[in-house]
C-alpha cells in the first residue's frame, strides 16, 4: 500500500490500531543479538509450535535490554517476566500461564541480594528505575513490521514535521536542549541550523542545487558497547524517521547510514525497514504529497574504530581511506563530497522523533540544566545486572550501578567505573555520587562518550586496565598524525613495561608528559582523548602504579610479571601439575614434593587450577597466598 498524504497515513494508523487487541495474550520473545546467541530463535520456534493464534500471539521483538538474563520471554498483557527460557520450558509456560493464568515461579527473576522472586517485568528494579523513551517500544513490536511501528505511533512525528517549516523544527530541537549522543555532546539543533543556513546559501547561488546530506553514525566500536546496535535491531523505523525529520528540516535530499558489517542483524532489519518505507511512499519522490524528495542508503563499515570519528566516517562513505581531516570546515558546512552534511548518532536521530511528538518543553524537563533527556548505557563488567539501561541525564553512578545494576556480585567491592569507551576515564568509589552529565564527567577526567560503562571490582588491576584500553586505542589509530601514531605506542610500551614488573623511577612522569603531548597534538578526538584511561588511573589510583614500580607488587594479583609460583608441603606428588604445565617448569618424583623452576614458569596458573590439594602458592611481593582462596585460578 502506498500512502499519498497525511490523512491516508492517519486513516491507516487508525485501521491498524483498531485491529490490535491490547488484551490479547501475547508471548513476546527477545530477538536481540544477545538473546539469539543464547538460543531465543529456538524458543520462538517452540512457542509457535505449542501455541495457536487463538491461544496467544507469538512476537519476536528487539532487545529488551536485560541481556544477562536471556533468552527473555514476557507474557502480555500481564507483563510476566521469564528469564533464561529454553525451548523445553515453553510447554510449561503454555500450560501454567497461558491456559491457567499462573506464574512459572522457577523461571521468574530472582533479586541478586534479597533472593526475592519477582513475577512482573515492571517490578524488577532493573526496569523499574529506568526512564525508557528510546527503548520503550523494543519489547513490544516486531522490528521487521512497519505496520506495528505505525500502529504504535510511528511516523506521526514525521507527518507533524512535514506540516512545519525547517526553522520551526530546528527551533524545537534547540529548545529541547538535545546534545549529540555520539560522544561530543554538541547541541543538535545548532548543528542542524548551521547546515540549513549553508544549504540555503548554495540554493541562492544555484536554484537547481539539490540539497545537502544527512548521515547516521552507527559505527559503534567501543569494547562492551552495543546501544546503537540494539536500537537499530529492535526499532529501525525510529532511526529512519529521525533522519527523515532532519533531512526535511535542513533541506537534504539524500541520507546515509554508516553501519558496521559485523552487525548483520541490524543491517538486515534496517534494509527491510527502508524497503517498507519506500513501498509505503514514506521515502522517495513527493513524500506524502508535499513535494519533498528524500531517500536513504546503507554503507557498510569494515570495522575501523577511527571511522566513528565524523570526518573519517564521511571519507569512508565517499570510498576513501577512513581517516580524519582537520576542522574547520566542519561537516555541517563541508561534509560529504564537500556539501553541507548533518551527521548524528543513532540515538540522536531517534531522540528527534520523541521531541517532535512530545514537544521541546516536555523533553527539556528530563535531565539536568545543561544535559537534557535520557541516555542509553551498556552496563557491563563485574555488576550483577548487565544490559542496556536508559536513564535520565544527571543520574548518579551509584544509582546506575547499585540501584539498576544490582551492585557487585559475589560480595566483592566496587573499585571503578570506566565510562565513555576506550577513550573514557576511570571513576573511583569516592565519586559514585557524581551526576552523569557532560560537564560533571569532564571535570573528573572522563567523558559520557557514546554510553559505554564498564564496572570494575576489587580484583581489577587499574594499571592493567589502562594497558588494555591503550592497547585497543593504539591498534585502532589510523596513523595519520604522529602524536597519536607514536604517542599511543610509547604509552602502551610504558604500561606493558610496568605490568611486566620492569617499571623504573620516572616512568610515571613519562606517562604524564606523553599523555599531555598526545592530548594536545592529535588531529582528532580519538587521539585527543586516548590518554584518558592513563590520566584518570594515575589521578585516582597512583598508589597502584607506585606499588608496581617500587614495591614490585600487583595488589590485584593480575600482572603475571609481578607474581611467582611455588609448591608447598601439602603436595602429594601426584604429578598432575607437572603433566599439565605447558612450560614444563615443574619437576619432581612421584609421591614426593615437587618444585617450580621460576626461570621456566610462565605464570599461567594452570598448576593452581588442576591441583586438588591446594599445594600451589603465589608470591604477591608481600606474602605467599593460596590462589584458590583468592579465586585466582
Amino acid at each position: 500500500m502506498k500512502i499519498e498524504n497525511f490523512s491516508q497515513l492517519e486513516e491507516y494508523r487508525a485501521k491498524l490500531d483498531a485491529a490490535r487487541d491490547p488484551n490479547q495474550p501475547t508471548v513476546t520473545i527477545c530477538g536481540g543479538t544477545g538473546c539469539r546467541a543464547y538460543g531465543s530463535e529456538q524458543v520462538v520456534a517452540a512457542a509457535r509450535e505449542n501455541l495457536t493464534e487463538d491461544q496467544a500471539h507469538v512476537r519476536m521483538t528487539g532487545c529488551h535490554g536485560f541481556c544477562e538474563k536471556g533468552p527473555l520471554v514476557v507474557v502480555q498483557p500481564e507483563g510476566l517476566f521469564y528469564a533464561r527460557v529454553q525451548p523445553k520450558d515453553i510447554p510449561e509456560i503454555v500450560e501454567t500461564t497461558i491456559k491457567h493464568g499462573k506464574v512459572v515461579e522457577r523461571l521468574s527473576y530472582v533479586h541478586p541480594t534479597t533472593g526475592e522472586k519477582i513475577a512482573h517485568e515492571r517490578d524488577i528494579p532493573f526496569y523499574a528505575r529506568q526512564t525508557r523513551l528510546l527503548l520503550n517500544q523494543n519489547g513490544h513490536l516486531d522490528p521487521t513490521s512497519i505496520d506495528e511501528y505505525i500502529a504504535l505511533g510511528g511516523y506521526k512525528s514525521y507527518a507533524k514535521a512535514l506540516a512545519l517549516t525547517g526553522d520551526q523544527i530546528i527551533e524545537e530541537l534547540i529548545k529541547s536542549g538535545l546534545r549529540g549522543r555520539g560522544g561530543a555532546g554538541f547541541p543538535t539543533g545548532i548543528k542542524w541550523r548551521t547546515a540549513k543556513t549553508e544549504i540555503e546559501r548554495l540554493k541562492k547561488l544555484d536554484p537547481k542545487y539539490p540539497g545537502g546530506f544527512v548521515a547516521c553514525n552507527a559505527d559503534e566500536g567501543d569494547p562492551g558497547a552495543y546501544m546503537d546496535r540494539s536500537l537499530m535491531e529492535g526499532n529501525p523505523h525510529r532511526v529512519i524517521e529521525g533522519m527523515m525529520i532532519g533531512a526535511y528540516a535542513v533541506g537534504a535530499s539524500r541520507g546515509y547510514v554508516y553501519i558496521r558489517a559485523e552487525y548483520p542483524l541490524a543491517v538486515h532489519h534496517l534494509a527491510m525497514a527502508l524497503d517498507q518505507a519506500r513501498e509505503m511512499g514514506l521515502l522517495g519522490e513527493n513524500i506524502l504529497g508535499t513535494g519533498f524528495n528524500f531517500d536513504i542508503e546503507i554503507r557498510l563499515g569494515a570495522g575501523a574504530f577511527v571511522c566513528g570519528e565524523e570526518t573519517a566516517l564521511l571519507a569512508s562513505i565517499e570510498g576513501k581511506r577512513g581517516e580524519p581531516r582537520p576542522r574547520p570546515p566542519f561537516p555541517a558546512i563541508s561534509g560529504l563530497w564537500a556539501q553541507p552534511t548533518v551527521l548524528n548518532n543513532v540515538k540522536s536521530w531517534a531522540s528527534s522523533t520523541i521531541i517532535l511528538d512530545k514537544g521541546a518543553e516536555w523533553y527539556a524537563k528530563i535531565g539536568t540544566e545543561k544535559s537534557k533527556g535520557t541516555m542509553i548505557f551498556s552496563l557491563v563488567g563485574t555488576v550483577s545486572n548487565t544490559g542496556l539501561v536508559e536513564v535520565p541525564m544527571g543520574i548518579t553512578l551509584r544509582e546506575l550501578i547499585f540501584g539498576i545494576g544490582g551492585g557487585i556480585p559475589n560480595g566483592k567491592k566496587f573499585k571503578a567505573a570506566q565510562i565513555g569507551g576506550p577513550s573514557g576515564g576511570c571513576i573511583p568509589e569516592q565519586h559514585l555520587d557524581t551526576p552523569i552529565d557532560y560537564e560533571s564527567l569532564t571535570s573528573l577526567g572522563a567523558i559520557v562518550g557514546s554510553g559505554g560503562l564498564v564496572v570494575a571490582n576489587e580484583d581489577t588491576c587499574m594499571v592493567d586496565l589502562a594497558r588494555y584500553f591503550m592497547n585497543f586505542v593504539q591498534e585502532e589509530s589510523c596513523g595519520k598524525c604522529v602524536p597519536c601514531r607514536i604517542g599511543t605506542l610509547r604509552l602502551l610500551e610504558l604500561l606493558e613495561k610496568i605490568c611486566a614488573g620492569q617499571g623504573e623511577d620516572g616512568d610515571i612522569e613519562k606517562l604524564e608528559r606523553l599523555s599531555k603531548f598526545v592530548n594536545q597534538g592529535s588531529l582528532c578526538a580519538l587521539g585527543q582523548t586516548a590518554p584518558n584511561p592513563v590520566l584518570t588511573t594515575l589521578r585516582y589510583f597512583r598508589k597502584e602504579y607506585e606499588q608496581h614500580i617500587y614495591d614490585h607488587v600487583c595488589a590485584a594479583k593480575v600482572c603475571k610479571g609481578l607474581l611467582s609460583y611455588r609448591i608447598i608441603d601439602t603436595c602429594t606428588g601426584c604429578m598432575v601439575c607437572a603433566r599439565n604445565c605447558p612450560a614444563k617448569a615443574i619437576t619432581g618424583e612421584k609421591l614426593k614434593l615437587h618444585k617450580i623452576d621460576p626461570n621456566l614458569c610462565e605464570r599461567c596458573g594452570v598448576c593452581a587450577s588442576v591441583c586438588k590439594f591446594n599445594a600451589i602458592a603465589i608470591d604477591t611481593g608481600q606474602v605467599w597466598v593460596n590462589p584458590k582462596a583468592l579465586q585466582h585460578a
